[in-house]
This record gives structure tokens, sequence and C-alpha cells, in this order.
């Protein structure tokens, strides 16, 4: 598949200084098609989610996702219902915009084991699918770069991605898959193939992972400045069926801190390099 900019959509995490009504005046006039949008971002509109979301469509815009659910384990019965209730109000909020996908990052807890988490992750998961089915939402597991398996997430691989989804078994579960986590694996390309023959790819994020970063959450790369093989990862991508939109999503203190205007215009010409 060819990419065009009709196939590109941005984070507002990665343009993180501009609120979301600027952000989606300047995607537009850039040229980008979509927008997965952040929940501080829309909870900061002013107006409610609904109006939102209706000004982004407005700018000629397509909402991808919302960004973000989860965070479903924890040491506490009474915590882990609390990210359930937490998890259908987020459903409600993407409703509302008319997001057809929360992205998941699925938490996990220090003081119990990494398969206790997935485990409870899994029940958070089934117990808000009925809520995300009516509400019209598609609920996709992010898995994270295990650098982050202590706190943020206990699923790391495509492979615990899959198995969660096989394990659940609805049409409204799937995958995310973004390039900076799963780019080092090598059941990679297996893995995605699977999502694709049940039909879970549900998103494909991108940016790169910069030799020797500075921090390991905030200095994510443009495509092409790391060392990731992008083009690779997504030939594996569009062969499982995949033909969505490709999501920038960086987080970098750096990019944030500069003209933003010239940042989206690098980030065009970072996406149509990697062709």
């Amino acid at each position: 598949m060819s990419v065009s900019l009709d196939n590109l959509c941005v984070h507002t995490i990665t343009t993180k200084p501009w609120g979301l009504d600027t952000a989606a005046r300047k995607y537009a006039a850039a040229g980008v098609k979509g927008m997965s949008i952040w929940r501080d971002a829309a909870q900061a509109f002013d107006g409610s989610i609904k109006a939102a979301g209706q000004m982004v469509r407005d700018e000629g815009i397509d909402i991808v996702s919302y960004v973000r659910g989860g965070f479903f384990s924890a040491l506490e019965a009474s915590d882990r219902q609390k990210a359930i209730d937490e998890n259908k109000i987020i459903i409600d909020e993407a409703a509302e915009l008319e997001a057809p996908l929360i992205a998941l990052v699925v938490g996990a807890t220090p003081g119990q084991s990494l398969f206790e988490s997935r485990q409870q992750i899994t029940d958070g998961i089934a117990a808000v699918l009925p809520h995300a089915e009516a509400a019209g939402v598609k609920l996709g597991i992010e898995p994270l770069h295990p650098m982050y398996a202590d706190s943020r997430s206990a699923v790391t691989t495509m492979a615990q991605s899959n198995a969660i989804c096989d394990a659940i078994n609805h049409p409204y579960l799937g995958i995310a898959l973004d390039v900076f986590h799963v780019w080092w694996d090598d059941q990679l390309e297996e893995q995605t193939r699977i999502a694709g023959e049940k039909e879970r790819l549900f998103a494909f994020h991108i940016c790169d992972w910069k030799d020797q970063p500075e921090d390991m959450l905030n200095d994510r790369g443009l495509m092409g400045e790391g060392v990731i093989d992008i083009p690779q990862i997504r030939s594996w991508v569009n062969a499982s069926g995949f033909s969505g939109y490709e999501e920038v999503e960086i987080f970098s203190n750096k990019y944030w801190a500069m003209d933003q205007d010239q940042y989206l215009e690098m980030i065009k010409e970072a996406y149509l390099k990697t062709v």
C-alpha cells in the first residue's frame, strides 16, 4: 500500500502545547486527515465532550481513537472495581466524541506477579466489554515495552495481547500495535499475522526509538530518526489486512518545546519518508 497523507493521523499528545481546537484547525490546514484525542485534551475543551467531537469533525478531521482507558489491575478488589467503573465512563466519553476505538494501557501492580495482573486485566476488560458494545466503541489492548512492566502494563507483547483476546473472544476487543513498544519482538511478524487473521488488529501507532534516548518516556523520535524499521513493520501490518490510519504518537520534551507549526511539517515530512 502506498503511503500518503490520507493515512496520516496525529495524536493530540504529539502536539501537546496546542489545545484541541487549535490542533484540529492546524491539522486540517496541514492536510492531516485523522486525529486521536487524548482524554485530557477532550476534557479541557471549552464545551462538552460531544461538542469537542463535533468541532473536530467540522474541521474535516476523522476521530480515530480516544486515549486512553485501562489500568485494570490492583491489589484490592475495591480498586479493581473502581477501574471498571472509570473505564465505563471513558467508554461513554468516547461514544459522545463518536470515537470508534479506545486504546487501553492495561496496567500492572507492584506487589503482585505479572501473571496475576494479566488475569485481573482479562477480567476487567471482560467486565466492561458489554458496556463498550452497547456504546458502539471498540477496545484495543496496546502492549507496552517491557520497561513499563512494573506499573504501566503487564502486557508487553503481541502474543500476550492475542492471548487475552483469545480468552475473551469478543469482536469489540482487539489490539493497538505501537512500533515503539514492540519493534524488538522476534515474534512480531507472526503475531501480527495472527491478529489479522482473527480481525483484531484495530490500530497502528508509529514513531521511532532513538539510539540512547535521554528520557525513556519523553524522548521518542520522529519516524526515521531512530532504529525501528517502520517500513518492514508496516508491511506486516498491511499484509494482515489492516488499512486504517497510521497514528503518530510521540512524547518528546524536545519537540514540545519547539514551534509546533514547524514540528507538524517535520512530522509530515518524516512520515512520507518512511514509505
